[in-house]
């Protein structure tokens, strides 16, 4: 088993501990997406980047989900959150859509 693998490894098991722990089993994240959009926005913008963006990322999905506007499950309010970060990290700090407005986002 290479480093890589141990290092996937542990982070599937501290997912899988982690969402029982918050007691919420039934969401299935996947790791390597929520990694990728983390090192993305990181590079885009500041290397704190990823945190806080993994973090609005489900915060949104949370409220989506719960508030169920759409009626979309939450992996799948996870994926649209997590597309709409990934799109924004594209263009970098001081790019985005908000130039032209948020409308077809949900906001």
């Amino acid at each position: 088993m290479s480093v890589h693998d141990d290092d996937t490894l542990d982070l599937d098991q501290w997912s899988q501990r982690l969402t029982q722990a918050l007691q919420i089993l039934d969401l299935k994240v996947d790791t390597r997406e929520i990694l990728e959009l983390a090192e993305r926005a990181s590079g885009a913008v500041a290397p704190g980047a990823g945190a806080l963006t993994t973090f609005y990322v489900g915060y949104a999905a949370a409220l989506d989900a719960a508030a169920s506007r759409t009626g979309r499950t939450p992996d799948q309010a996870v994926r649209d959150a997590a597309g709409t970060a990934r799109r924004l990290a594209e263009d970098g700090a001081h790019g985005g859509q908000d130039s032209i407005g948020w409308a077809a986002t949900g906001q």
